[in-house]
């Protein structure tokens, strides 16, 4: 039984896009809830991004996911933008509107905040002290989520390049003048770890084909916790590290799946679940195409 909108059609795009696990997330929602409309892989190369959106939105489709490299892009070419998006400067989800109009949002920094709920409770990170590696794109999803939907006391944003952690921390703090933000190098990495609650890892470091994060985890207290939004390997060289001490660890297929449940809706018309089944299904295609 269909229980919304008959045949609907989103697109993942990026380059290269076969690796993604998008057709599959939204596959298991779309029969779990009894939805006829299809996630459809698409490939796309920089320079024919923008054809290929609006020929995609010509064809019917909904609206798509963005992955890289084409974020910054997806943002440019937006009709309407909602904060997030602009904070980030890029955009994972576009959505097709009737009018002619493009919408653009980023789904990245609720789905980590999502993510870190369900491993951590509710309200665990309010008032507490946050150290994020990285000063790309997802790591300004995670200051702004961090502090938007967590009201964490403060966060230490460290960064190979310093000049980078600083220019995203005065980009958050127009958006969210309240924050306490501090930046420094990954060479104060000891007195950042000192009093933290939570570390997070938005580096790519660790992916599957790139070098382990070199990081000595001796200076976090006992008590910290540690995420890495890496997905593949679920179990990053930091996590590993990390549970050998006894850390609290969170692998990044969570943010994937709770990042998916706005696009999901704006897409189909309804609104799913992240459920231990979903996990499930996930982490079986991984392993099979490990």
């Amino acid at each position: 039984m269909t229980l919304t909108g008959k045949g609907r059609i989103a697109g993942i795009i990026g380059w290269p896009v076969a690796h993604s696990l998008s057709p599959a997330l939204h596959g298991y929602w779309l029969d779990e809830l009894g939805v006829d409309g299809a996630m459809v892989p698409l490939a796309a190369r920089a320079e024919d991004f923008s054809r290929v959106i609006e020929g995609v939105r010509l064809a019917g489709f909904r609206g798509v996911n963005v992955t890289v490299p084409h974020k910054e892009a997806a943002f440019a070419l937006a009709h309407e933008t909602r904060q997030a998006a602009r904070l980030a400067g890029a955009a994972n989800l576009l959505v097709f509107k009737p009018d002619g109009m493009i919408g653009a949002d980023n789904t990245d920094a609720v789905g980590l905040f999502d993510s870190l709920q369900d491993a951590l409770g509710g309200v665990a990170i309010a008032g507490k002290n946050i150290v994020v590696l990285g000063a790309g794109g997802a790591a300004r999803g995670a200051v702004y989520g961090l502090q938007q939907f967590g009201h964490v006391a403060k966060i230490t944003v460290l960064n190979r390049n310093k000049e980078r952690a600083d220019q995203l921390v005065a980009h958050v703090g127009k958006l969210q003048p309240d924050a306490v933000l501090q930046t420094g190098t990954f060479d104060e990495w000891d007195q950042a770890a000192a009093d933290a609650w939570l570390v997070i890892n938005t580096t790519s470091a660790g992916m599957k084909g790139n070098a382990p994060l070199a990081l000595d985890l001796a200076p976090l207290p006992q008590s910290a916790a540690v995420c890495d939004i890496v997905y593949n390997p679920l179990e990053t060289q930091l996590l590993k590290d990390a549970a050998s001490r006894g850390h609290v660890t969170i692998d990044g297929l969570g943010m994937l799946m709770h990042q998916a449940v706005p696009s999901f809706e704006a897409f189909f018309g309804v609104k799913p679940s992240v459920t231990p089944g979903l996990r499930a299904a996930l982490v079986k295609v991984l392993r099979e195409r490990a």
